[in-house]
């Protein structure tokens, strides 16, 4: 078993280092324990191990998060390309020129997508996109639609910081850009917006 302290590093490091660790295992199993202070990036591991099939428990003493993760088939090969959709939004309006067009033809753009019948595997939320995610965003429910109709939706955490958003997420999830780094390279196709 290998542990990795991460204690202190910002996103995407402690994902970057896991992911590096487990890799660098061959023909066996791999068990990795990183060691995180934030419960950002114990999620950010924790989803990572999803990614790569390994199963994970947590313990948490004294403020710190120890993320152990399993490896148990390295045959697993995560160089397959996702079977789908992935969306990325940088910005809380839709096309450049007026801003309150602009907001309206995102606000119109999300309730049609909610309503589709071929849906995004992701929606990945960056910079002035996260402001969507957050309470007081006009389109709200149509991305909750979409996470109840099975859609994987996150958000920068790192541009939630800077628009001090972070406790105002309402839709989805906090990530990392490895994270979408990786969402978008494994993806079948991404339009960006």
């Amino acid at each position: 078993m290998e542990t990795i302290d991460c204690r202190g590093l910002a996103c995407p490091k402690p994902v970057i280092l896991t992911k590096k660790k487990l890799e660098s295992i061959k023909g066996e199993d791999a068990i990795v324990t990183t060691i995180v202070d934030n419960k950002v990036a114990k999620q950010n591991i924790i989803k990572l191990g999803e990614s790569m099939g390994c199963t994970y428990s947590i313990e948490e003493k004294d403020g710190l998060f120890y993320v152990t993760l399993n490896r148990k088939s390295p045959s697993v090969n995560n160089q397959n390309k996702e079977n789908g959709l992935v969306i990325f939004i940088g910005t809380d309006k839709l096309g450049s020129g007026d801003d309150e067009l602009g907001a309206a033809l995102m606000k119109s753009y999300m309730f049609a997508l909610s309503e589709s019948d071929q849906l995004p595997k992701t929606i990945l939320f960056v910079n002035g996109g996260v402001k969507l995610t957050t309470e007081g965003s006009q389109v709200l429910d149509s991305i909750n639609k979409l996470v109840s109709r099975g859609v994987e939706v996150l958000s920068c955490g790192t541009c939630l910081d800077f628009y001090n958003l972070k406790e105002k997420l309402k839709a989805g999830d906090i990530t990392n850009m490895y994270a979408i780094v990786e969402k978008m390279n494994n993806a079948t196709n991404t339009i960006k917006l």
